[in-house]
């Protein structure tokens, strides 16, 4: 389906803002390759949708300085904003971590009606919500690191309660990351027990709730999801971070970080990969795409990390570069997920007429 004018919404208050402006400038130029019209619609980190139609500013170098500049006339009111979205086709969000990518933006689009890519916002919360997602997982048996959901009010009225709890359940070395958040933002390896002091804190600034989890040693595969009532999952591929783990520096800045798509790994690994992938998928009633994160370790076994409802599609993404490994190159993987859109929402709208 070609010819639709497609509404890219981009940037945000997240942490992941630069993330989202790269991403969204490959999907332009994708979304223009297959036919579509791109409708550009930035959102300051501020959290100011600003009118950048005229400006073509998803493929502009200048799209950055747009976003942050104190520039008045771009900016939108709401009831503009919602104007402009009515005269489109298709919205494809891209804007990452909070007010983006947990529901929030698609209970807007919901109201208004309008068909939007990827999961609707009960996925969307699940998946930005690190602590909810594992209670999921684990709901449904698939198999996830062990870990401690700490509270901030809790944390600063009984830290050595707190402490206790992470000393029973969790060896050193563990992991200590905000339970709502992206890119590896805020994520401590933690070592000892001034460590974790550390590492709460650390990710207290940037939520109320942080994990304490088991370290797992072992291989980081991802595989890519597509489709909504019969997803598919791509070749799995590997990340072999550059540094001690894929944080932030590693995943976008770190040069010697590789991104091996697909990767080497056994048949019946693959299928297993596969399987858990559309399984982690489904559990939290996923629709268009998701990007699965696991741990392999030597022995084999799989753990799934964490899943990832609006991906990276930078030019150094996994999702994309799995898909395009599994034969869909990336004008075919937008205009797919933007034909997925549509399907579900003539489907959701025809129980409404």
């Amino acid at each position: 389906m070609t010819g639709l004018r497609v509404g890219l919404m981009f940037g945000g208050r997240s942490e992941e803002h630069e993330i989202s402006l790269l991403s969204a400038r490959s999907v332009a130029q994708a979304l223009e390759a297959a036919g579509h019209q791109v409708v550009p619609f930035g959102i300051s980190k501020g959290g100011v949708w600003l009118d950048l139609r005229r400006s073509h500013a998803a493929l502009d170098s200048n799209v950055k300085a747009l976003l942050t500049a104190e520039d008045k006339p771009l900016a939108l009111s709401l009831r503009d904003a919602l104007t402009a979205l009515a005269d489109i086709d298709v919205a494809f969000p891209l804007v990452h971590g909070r007010t983006g990518e947990d529901g929030v933006l698609q209970g807007m689009l919901e109201m208004i009606g309008l068909p939007y890519v990827g999961c609707d916002v009960l996925a969307s919360a699940l998946g930005l919500d690190k602590w909810s997602q594992k209670v999921v997982l684990r709901a449904c048996g698939l198999p996830t690191a062990d870990f401690v959901a700490v509270e901030h009010h809790r944390w600063r009225q009984q830290p050595e309660v707190v402490q206790d709890e992470v000393r029973a359940r969790l060896a050193y070395p563990l992991f200590v990351k905000p339970a709502r958040g992206g890119s590896s933002v805020g994520i401590t390896k933690v070592h000892d027990l001034e460590g974790l002091a550390l590492g709460l804190e650390e990710a207290f600034r940037l939520d109320p709730i942080a994990l304490a989890e088991e370290a797992i040693d072992g291989r980081e595969i991802e595989c890519s999801v597509l489709g909504n009532h019969e997803p598919q999952a791509s070749l799995p591929g590997e990340v072999i971070p550059a540094r001690d783990f894929y944080d932030y520096e590693a995943k976008y800045r770190d040069p010697a970080t590789r991104l091996v798509a697909p990767t080497s790994l056994p048949a019946a690994q693959v299928e297993q990969v596969q399987r858990l992938a559309v399984a982690a998928f489904k559990s939290i009633q996923g629709a268009g795409m998701a990007r699965v994160d696991f741990f392999l370790r030597p022995n084999g076994d799989l753990y799934i990390n964490e899943l990832n409802t609006i991906p990276g599609f930078t030019a150094v993404s996994m999702y994309p570069k799995l898909w395009e490994a599994s034969g869909i190159p990336f004008p075919g993987l937008v205009d797919r997920l933007v034909s997925l859109a549509l399907e579900r929402h003539a489907e959701r709208y025809a129980r409404l007429a």
